[in-house]
């Protein structure tokens, strides 16, 4: 494989990594992730933004202090504010739902484990139920964050600990089954439907 085609592929892996992990990634982190030296992640970050700077483009790669991460672009900004201003006047969604009812049930819990659940991108979903106050999130090992369910969704349900959600137990089997005895296969599962989607309640 010529360089031109190894950058390309580390550039399509680069870009995969970030939307899924939905926040800043360390070139020293995406390195040993994909196997490759940092200087190969800043040629193939090189780029993935002269692919970006096409004006067909929505997107940008923005790098800080050797991270990286994927953004609007500042043109969109308007667009952008509208669409959050308006979704978060609205009920929550279907989907929104279903992912509080994962995070309640099995938070803390990473944003690549929700997705790998729900078989999409949360991104969005989550920076809505952080804004609307619903979950809370933090750092945990490494470069993730976790989520979990706040003390006003706590408040709302009446409860004052997630163990006393209906049926707690039997997901926290479920948990282990996801995360613990199949942490290998969720790297290359196939989306699936979430078994709480059933379970969602508007807060």
């Amino acid at each position: 494989m010529n360089d031109s085609s190894n950058i390309e592929k580390i550039a399509s892996q680069m870009e995969a990594l970030l939307f899924i992990f939905g926040e800043s990634l360390d070139k020293k982190k995406i390195s040993s992730t994909l196997k490759v030296s940092e200087e190969e992640v800043e040629n193939a970050a090189a780029m993935l933004r002269e692919q970006y700077s096409d004006s067909k483009r929505g997107i940008i790669l923005m790098e800080n202090s050797g991270k990286y991460i994927l953004a609007t672009k500042p043109e969109h900004s308007i667009l952008v504010e509208k669409f959050i201003t308006e979704d978060l006047k609205e009920e929550l969604t279907p989907a929104a739902l279903e992912t509080l009812s994962i995070i309640s049930y099995f938070g803390p819990v990473t944003r690549a484990q929700i997705d790998f659940l729900r078989g999409v991108n949360s991104s969005f979903i989550l920076r809505s139920l952080l804004i609307r106050g619903l979950i809370e999130r933090k750092t945990a090992k490494g470069l993730a964050f976790e989520y979990e369910v706040s003390f006003e969704f706590l408040k709302f349900m009446g409860i004052d600990h997630v163990s006393k959600m209906p049926k707690y137990d039997e997901y926290q089997k479920l948990k282990d089954q996801y995360f613990s005895e199949r942490t290998e296969e969720t790297k290359s599962a196939e989306p699936q439907e979430s078994p709480l989607a059933e379970t969602a309640s508007t807060p």
